[in-house]
């Protein structure tokens, strides 16, 4: 009877030592370098932003910053909020082509939700309830894609 117990040690220690590498996957932690379609590239992973699509929007250019950065309005956002941060990221789903959805933070900040409030992104079916919210926000406010198109603001100026 003396044996049980111990078996029952040395089993649950073996099967943590197999899963720690399993385990090890679903948490990454580093500096993130954001894609034209607003994916991350995190420590040669490609990671994209669970809950929510970020659809294309106009090209833009960062001409304050060198080099200068062109890319998508929505992409060039996420970039500015990172900005050179940690991006630590939950891994929620493995695509079959390797590719990752993970819930990421930079600082405090949920990157989905900062991409929701902030007007770059839309919520997905499946997200959570607060995700479809913050949209709802978002697209009242008129902020990013809800916004006003940068040639009608344009035109009102002349």
């Amino acid at each position: 009877m003396n044996r049980s117990p111990c078996l029952y040690y040395l089993t649950a220690f073996f099967i943590g030592l197999i899963m720690q590498p399993a385990m090890a996957d679903a948490d990454i932690s580093s500096y993130a370098f954001v894609r034209e379609d607003g994916a991350l590239q995190i420590d040669g992973r490609l990671v994209y932003l669970y809950g929510i699509y970020i659809p294309p929007t106009d090209q833009t250019c960062y001409t304050f910053i060198r080099p200068v950065r062109c890319s998508s309005r929505a992409a060039l956002a996420l970039d500015f909020k990172i900005s050179g941060d940690f991006v630590r990221c939950q891994t929620r789903f493995t695509n079959p082509d390797g590719s990752l959805i993970a819930s990421c933070t930079s600082g405090d900040d949920d990157l989905s939700e900062w991409m929701l409030q902030k007007g770059w992104a839309v919520a997905l079916p499946d997200a959570p309830f607060s995700y479809s919210a913050m949209e709802k926000i978002a697209q009242a406010r008129g902020l990013g894609i809800w916004g006003i198109p940068l040639e009608l603001h344009k035109r009102r100026a002349r």
